[in-house]
């Protein structure tokens, strides 16, 4: 783990621009627990989850101070298990899922950070927010009080080119800094997550700050 580690920090090095301060977020899911200490010993300090149970237990079992991701498709019934217990909800897809989210956090009165999941390329099976929908999906974040939209996610077709890669990526960034000049209320572009471990290094050059790695860290 700390050779792989090690080549994926020198390769998202190689790809960042100037300014550009990439997060490696570690995808343990599925992954002992004993894994993640081995992945926190050698400096990773963001994991990604995306079943909620799994990710609790998780939580309950290890100590260390890791800054947990949710990163997986979230049912409304399952909110409340999460809010309060991560540091960003990546996986927002829906208004209703914004409501219910907002409706947890003001039970909690906290403040959860979220990002909008964008499904650029139109696929069926993936959830997500259309391009042309996030408008409406920002109009109704800046009315909530107990959410903050940190920024957008996506995920490309696991049989993309290059190209097309390249067109999804490119096309999210720029509506991220399209959102970002316009300065909504309760909405800040800081953080734009793309890239997995097959194309992680694509996202990067395409302007994303955070990636989400797991099969690489942990499997080899």
């Amino acid at each position: 783990m700390e050779k792989r580690l090690a080549e994926i920090r020198n390769q998202i090095a190689l790809c960042e621009k100037p300014g550009q301060d990439v997060l490696l977020i570690a995808v343990s899911k599925n992954c002992s627990i004993a894994q993640i200490e081995e992945a926190y010993n050698l400096g990773l300090r963001d994991f990604g989850e995306n079943k909620v149970q799994e990710l609790l237990e998780k939580i309950d079992n290890i100590s260390a101070p890791i800054n947990w991701h949710f990163i997986g498709h979230l049912q409304t019934n399952k909110v409340k298990y999460i809010v309060g217990r991560v540091c960003l909800i990546h996986s927002v897809d829906s208004i209703k899922l914004l409501r219910e989210i907002d409706k947890e956090a003001m039970k909690k009165n906290i403040i959860v950070d979220v990002l909008l999941e964008v499904n650029v390329s139109l696929e069926e099976s993936k959830y997500g927010f259309r391009v042309e929908e996030l408008d409406s999906a920002l109009h109704v974040a800046e009315t909530l009080s107990f959410v903050r939209v940190k920024g957008l996610m996506t995920m490309a077709p696991h049989s993309a080119n290059e190209d097309c890669l390249k067109l999804i990526f490119t096309s999210l960034h720029e509506k991220f800094i399209d959102i970002n000049d316009q300065k909504l209320d309760n909405i800040e572009m800081t953080v734009l997550s793309m890239g997995m471990s097959r194309d992680y290094k694509e996202a990067i050059l395409c302007g994303s700050n955070c990636v989400r790695i797991g099969t690489y860290i942990f499997k080899g």
